[in-house]
């Protein structure tokens, strides 16, 4: 029998809203992938589950703190972080977590996380990034790699994405790592690390959207698109952008793990 599943239920489901399920995610997402290695990292970290709060914006990945039986909050688009610092703020003894994505994060969002990492706010940030806007009709995003098609680029992107370790170690956050949901184990680890450090932590998750990004890119299933992070994935000390182009180097691995002062500062009151 599998370690994972028990009398037909999942080792998991005490933890999530079963109520809510099925969810809204299409098949071959990353999604579930991304819950469960988080879900798994939270319970190993033994943090206390009463003590933790899940925090997200709009979009696909947002949808993930509704699914999540712990206290949660639905924010408006690219707010997410704004209110997790002022929910840190005022509770500094909650562990405040963030599930969101690349568009909410780092587009409407970008500016938030730039400060919260600058300020170095005591949170942990799993950014799900999936090239794409997937829930509102794939159209291009800030992590969309160059020469990748999208609906609004049908010539293939021509803007230089951005590249989120490199973007979130220069405004000062203390753990940054990469991985896609093919290095599930390594994304688990990176995630309970994230989830132990004292600062603004970031664990980027590159995930598959089929529906939208890979459909666009000749790579139209999940399976298709976890072949091909797993054959153009390179583990690296540093992080170099996504890929040159759709077809290049994807470069995954931890990148900081660093001590500095943090937000509110131990005691409960900011410095």
């Amino acid at each position: 029998m599998s370690k994972t599943v028990t009398d037909g239920k999942h080792l998991l489901d005490p933890y999530l809203r079963v109520e809510r399920l099925p969810h809204i995610w299409c098949p071959g997402c990353g999604l579930g992938l991304v819950v469960g290695c988080f879900m798994r990292a939270l319970l190993k970290s033994q943090i206390p589950l009463d003590k933790v709060a899940v925090v997200s914006g709009i979009g696909c990945t947002g949808r993930a703190a509704g699914y999540i039986k712990l206290d949660s909050f639905h924010t408006t688009h690219g707010r997410a972080i704004p209110f997790a610092t002022g929910l840190k703020m005022a509770r500094p003894d909650l562990k405040v977590v963030l599930l969101s994505g690349d568009g909410d994060l780092l587009s409407i969002g970008g500016n938030h996380l730039i400060h919260a990492a600058r300020r170095n706010i005591d949170m942990t940030v799993v950014l799900v990034n999936n090239f794409n806007y997937g829930m509102t009709g794939g159209q291009l995003g800030p992590t969309t790699p160059l020469t990748a098609r999208t609906t609004t680029t049908r010539a293939g992107n021509q803007e230089e994405p951005f590249n989120v370790p490199a973007l979130a170690m220069a405004a000062g956050a203390v753990y940054v790592s990469r991985w896609t949901t093919a290095h599930f184990r390594r994304l688990e680890k990176s995630i309970h690390e994230a989830l132990l450090k004292k600062g603004f932590s970031l664990v980027e998750a590159i995930s598959p959207c089929p529906t939208y990004y890979g459909r666009m890119n000749k790579k139209p299933t999940g399976l298709a698109l976890m072949q091909h992070y797993r054959d153009h994935s390179v583990i690296k000390s540093a992080p170099s952008p996504v890929s040159e182009d759709m077809d290049g180097e994807i470069t995954v691995g931890k990148f900081v793990d660093i001590e500095r002062p943090y937000l509110p500062a131990p005691g409960g009151q900011p410095a």
